[in-house]
């Protein structure tokens, strides 16, 4: 592991990583438009864009995009010139674009397997990063993210954007307040149904142009394993160990993070997972699973349940926060419950005079993206302090990775927090 990020630095978690913000925007000048790239433009990346559109137009110019798929790379193009009103540089290679001395800030919104080298490319070059999540591909490459970052002193916001939502910082204040009383356990769960229209889960469609000389092959693959050219794993990485977690790298990782979140955790102290293959078998040539459990314990005593099917969406996805006193619920990101909690159809005494009620935001996940990017521009401004930093954010990819390890073992996996590190039992 890495021996010089203390488990006092990584536990506090947005200290260090926001300390110099204030500095920065003598720099770039208090009036000044930060100059942004964009890294990766599928269909994360395109989005994440017009959120940042939407939430800090007037503060930034996207003068440069990367892209190894030729079409994609051409639309992105496009969507500049139309939405932000210039014409960006393009670039193939995400090194020949960091060499820009121009550009301020890098949204990284590339496959996972790429976040490590790109993140670290950024840092190098001395660029502040948006970084979508899980930190890294894996548990040193996240270490060795969060060594450059604090060396490098510059802004990075990881993106995991339900600590930017409404719903999760009122649940996280009503925990604080006492509202649901002594808490230790919570209930996560993501069910999909990815059946209703003849398309398995995260098979995206393949553009009929695609081919090895547009999507440049050898780029996409990077680290990873070399192999053939293959549509499927370019178009569809989210399926394959070599690029990705899966479930618990995709979905689970959000929220493990935002229950940390709400109820004051950091990395849990053991992680035991199972599932599989269970509904798209062979010819589908998947790796990952798609019906996934996990249960993690904490070292205060307290206990994360989740679960995940993507066969069928009736309950949709969410949390349950559940305390001795009420329960705290939110849905699909935009349904705040809360509930007191009753014996024999009777709240229980210390919550007899609270109001149970419900409170719905539709789409509320994307004014909490345009918050997540707003957060970090205005850190970088000086303005505000970071809502997900690197230390935070590798808190988030240690849960995700613990129980891909788990499952991929079929074993038990312990974090030991003073050598922030890991064993199997």
């Amino acid at each position: 592991m890495i021996p010089d990020v203390s488990r006092r630095d990584f536990v506090k978690g947005t200290a260090a990583a926001v300390s110099s913000a204030p500095a920065v925007v003598s720099a770039l000048g208090a009036n000044d438009r930060l100059q942004v790239a964009f890294i990766g433009l599928g269909g994360r990346g395109r989005y994440v864009m017009d959120m940042m559109y939407k939430a800090v137009k007037d503060q930034v110019a996207v003068t440069a995009i990367c892209e190894t798929f030729s079409t994609r790379l051409a639309g992105a193009k496009d969507y500049v010139q139309t939405t932000g009103g210039n014409t960006p540089k393009t670039f193939v290679d995400y090194k020949e674009l960091l060499q820009d001395k121009s550009i301020d800030v890098v949204f990284v919104t590339s496959p996972e397997h790429l976040h490590h080298p790109m993140a670290m490319a950024a840092l190098a070059a001395g660029k502040h990063i948006y970084l979508e999540k899980p930190l890294a591909h894996t548990i040193e490459e996240g270490w060795e993210i969060v060594k450059a970052a604090k060396k490098s002193g510059k802004v990075m916001q990881v993106g995991t954007q339900n600590r930017s939502n409404s719903l999760y910082i009122k649940a996280k204040e009503m925990v604080a307040q006492g509202m649901i009383g002594e808490i230790h356990y919570a209930r996560a769960f993501w069910y999909r149904n990815a059946l209703a229209d003849g398309s398995p889960a995260w098979r995206y469609t393949i553009p009929s142009d695609a081919s090895e000389e547009n999507t440049d092959w050898s780029r996409f693959l990077g680290p990873a394993p070399k192999r053939p050219f293959n549509k499927n794993r370019y178009y569809q990485w989210r399926l394959y160990w070599d690029y990705s977690g899966g479930i618990s790298t995709d979905l689970l990782v959000h929220q493990t993070d935002v229950t940390n979140f709400v109820c004051g955790k950091t990395v849990p102290s053991s992680c035991m997972s199972s599932g599989g293959v269970y509904q798209w078998v062979q010819p589908d040539d998947r790796e990952v699973p798609d019906t996934f459990s996990a249960v993690y314990e904490y070292a205060d005593r307290f206990q994360i349940n989740y679960s995940c099917f993507l066969g069928n969406a009736q309950f949709g996805h969410g949390e349950q926060f559940m305390g001795r006193e009420g329960t705290i619920e939110v849905l699909n990101r935009q349904v705040l419950n809360f509930y007191t909690e009753k014996v024999n159809g009777k709240p229980v005494p210390q919550a007899a005079s609270r109001k149970e009620f419900s409170e719905n935001i539709p789409g509320n996940d994307n004014n909490a993206v345009q918050s997540h990017v707003r957060n970090l521009i205005e850190s970088i401004q000086g303005k505000a302090k970071l809502v997900a930093p690197v230390e935070v954010g590798q808190q988030a990819a240690i849960s995700g990775h613990m129980a891909t390890l788990s499952y991929r073992n079929r074993k038990m996996i312990q974090w030991d927090s003073a050598k922030n590190s890991y064993r199997f039992v």
